[in-house]
């Protein structure tokens, strides 16, 4: 508990003794008042300020004044009978307070969950000057500076490991509790704590567009972004509160007129402390609080699992989940080629594989990096002269003064080399040594690990149609739909393709069945922006697809989307039953007050029980681990 919360368990706990001792001791009149008005002042004064304040400002009819209206009025009927029974009054006042006890604290456990997320923001970035160390601001640190990150320290900006090898910590990040392995040349991203060895990094962005800063820019905005059970919730507060107000009014004012009118005792006690009674059922504090802190307890959960959601709206929205649309490379798949196969004529396997990557030692694309990866020996440079490429074909060069030309059908076709077709599925890199044919290589991009299992978790959850788009050929594509166990595949797209495929699905789909769609990469943006809830992958993805995405996934999970979309739902579910049970207490307990069989009592329960039971129904929206 914070001092706040302390302090108002401190005068909870003083004013039910100090009410307990009263009820024992033999005392009337003035003294008795006095004394009674003294734990009435320790115990409500803040709700009298705020109340104040909010008729000076204009905002009479809230909470706090309607409190205020009755717990004075029980007062007043206490000293106009003279009863001397101010019990009443203060135990409405003590039991709303406990209310907001347990509203305070359930908001703290939520804030916790996404504090936690926000201690992940580094304080300081290590620049090594003159062979020492020197702590600097992680804002001053320029891109591509050097920065040092010892063990048991945070990774302040995102960058290159450029000398040391160590394991990660990214659970404050992604959600996942073990390690991950990092060496030289590996990228890293801010906000992991350094488990083992020194890191020297060279930083390839400003600590503002950090990955660190970017999550807290997310988590931080999210409240601002108010679901449709959020605005009605609001909606209904300004109209409902003037209207029980002046129901009171009347209630108060009416039945005895009318029992004047008719000769009858006009019974002004009676109906004006039923008039009270009214007043404190029709607090709505239950729904004005259970509701939006059922979405912020849901974001916080989903936050500590690694899942950001911008808003409640997004919410809402992705618990209606029916269709979801992955883009294919980053998403579904690594993103990252390796050799499947190698089909020679006569030269051996191996031979193969070293001229090929030596041919190909001076290019930076990922097919290339493949094949020298492959071969798997230091390369060298030394053997490889005369290289020419050739845009959108190939490349040729001379490995030990022998010719080898290395690329697609048209490069052979240039050549004049008659190739052999290869059925296998991925990118076929056919190669020519001295101008005859000499086989092919098979490369094919790799299956994310648990992309299965998330297609088959989100069938499980719900979702009718699993759609994958992708600009790559279409046997290749087709397979991987095939692999996966994804139900529709289109191929061959440009990424206005994309969109169009999207617009073409939104017409189809019902308007409760909302969309989503996966994807990574800054050609995704326009389609995370278009579909009705927008996933970004989060580690590895592009700046443009996480500002235009909905949701993001720390780290690239494909599993978290399933789970995301039952983070949803127990929210949402968690929403309606707060909305509906004290709707439903509500008006049953308005209407025995409206005829006269309801006492303080009752509208305590009313009020601060109802409230009470909504707030901690509310806080299992951050029991989301085991989903």
């Amino acid at each position: 508990m914070n001092k706040k919360q302390k302090k108002m368990l401190t005068r909870i706990i003083i004013s039910f003794v100090m009410l307990v001792i009263l009820n024992f001791l033999p005392i009337t009149g003035l003294l008795r008042m006095a004394l009674y008005l003294a734990v009435y002042l320790v115990i409500g004064y803040d709700i009298l300020r705020k109340a104040g304040k909010g008729i000076l400002n204009g905002r009479v009819c809230d909470e706090n004044f309607l409190m205020t209206v009755a717990t004075i009025g029980a007062i007043a009927l206490a000293v106009y009978t003279g009863s001397g029974d101010y019990n009443e009054a203060i135990a409405v006042m003590l039991f709303y307070q406990i209310g907001e006890f347990f509203q305070s604290y359930a908001v703290g456990k939520s804030r916790r969950n996404i504090s936690a997320l926000m201690d992940i923001r580094p304080d300081y970035a290590n620049i090594e000057r003159e062979g020492k160390l020197e702590q600097v601001d992680p804002d001053e640190v320029a891109v591509g500076s050097i920065i040092v990150v010892q063990p048991g320290e945070k990774v302040p900006i995102d960058g290159i490991i450029t000398e040391g090898s160590s394991d990660l910590n990214t659970s404050a990040l992604t959600g996942e509790s073990l390690p991950r392995e990092t060496h030289t040349g590996d990228e890293v991203i801010s906000g992991c704590i350094n488990m083992t060895g020194v890191l020297k990094i060279r930083t390839t962005r400003e600590f503002g567009e950090s990955t660190v800063s970017r999550i807290l820019e997310l988590v931080e905005e999210s409240s601002s972004r108010k679901s449709r059970s959020e605005n009605f919730i609001s909606r209904f507060a300004r109209v409902y509160t003037p209207a029980v107000c002046i129901a009171a009014l009347l209630l108060a004012l009416l039945p005895p007129l009318c029992n004047l009118l008719i000769g009858r005792t006009p019974n002004w006690e009676n109906w004006i402390y039923s008039a009270l009674t009214f007043l404190v059922i029709s607090c709505p504090c239950a729904l004005v609080v259970s509701v939006p802190l059922s979405f912020f307890a849901g974001i916080g959960g989903a936050s500590k699992e690694g899942i950001l959601i911008k808003g409640s709206n997004y919410m809402e929205i992705l618990s209606q989940a029916k269709t979801v649309v992955f883009d294919k490379t980053g998403t579904l798949t690594q993103g990252v080629f390796e050799v499947s196969g190698i089909h020679h004529n006569e030269m051996e396997d191996t031979r193969l594989l070293e001229y090929a990557a030596l041919a190909e030692c001076s290019s930076s694309h990922p097919i290339s990096k493949s094949l020298q990866k492959a071969y798997g020996k230091e390369i060298d440079r030394n053997r490889v002269t005369d290289i020419r490429e050739i845009s959108g074909e190939g490349l040729i060069a001379k490995v030990d003064g022998t010719e080898v030309a290395v690329g697609n059908t048209k490069l052979m076709r240039r050549q004049g080399v008659a190739y052999a077709d290869c059925h296998s599925v991925g990118t076929i890199i056919h190669m020519a040594v001295d101008g005859s044919y000499a086989g092919h290589i098979v490369i094919s991009d790799i299956e994310k690990p648990g992309a299965r299992d998330a297609i088959a978790a989100l069938k499980k959850a719900g979702v009718s149609k699993t759609v994958m788009l992708t600009g790559d050929a279409k046997a290749v594509a087709d397979k991987v739909a095939a692999d996966l166990g994804v139900d529709e595949v289109h191929s061959e797209l440009l990424p206005g393709d994309k969109v169009e495929q999207v617009e073409k699905m939104l017409a189809e789909k019902s308007p409760k069945a909302k969309l989503v769609f996966v994807g990574d990469g800054i050609n995704d943006a326009p389609v995370l922006g278009r579909a009705d809830i927008g996933i970004a992958m989060g580690a590895m993805g592009s700046d443009a697809a996480i500002e235009a995405a909905d949701v993001v996934l720390m780290d690239d999970d494909p599993m978290k989307i399933a789970k995301g979309i039952k983070i949803s739902r127990k929210c949402l579910s968690i929403v309606y039953q707060n909305i509906i049970f004290a709707l439903a207490v509500k008006f049953v307990c308005l209407l025995l007050g409206a005829v006269g069989y309801a006492n303080m009592w009752l509208a305590i329960f009313a009020d601060v029980g109802v409230t009470v039971i909504a707030v901690l129904n509310a806080i299992r929206a951050l029991r989301v681990h085991k989903l």
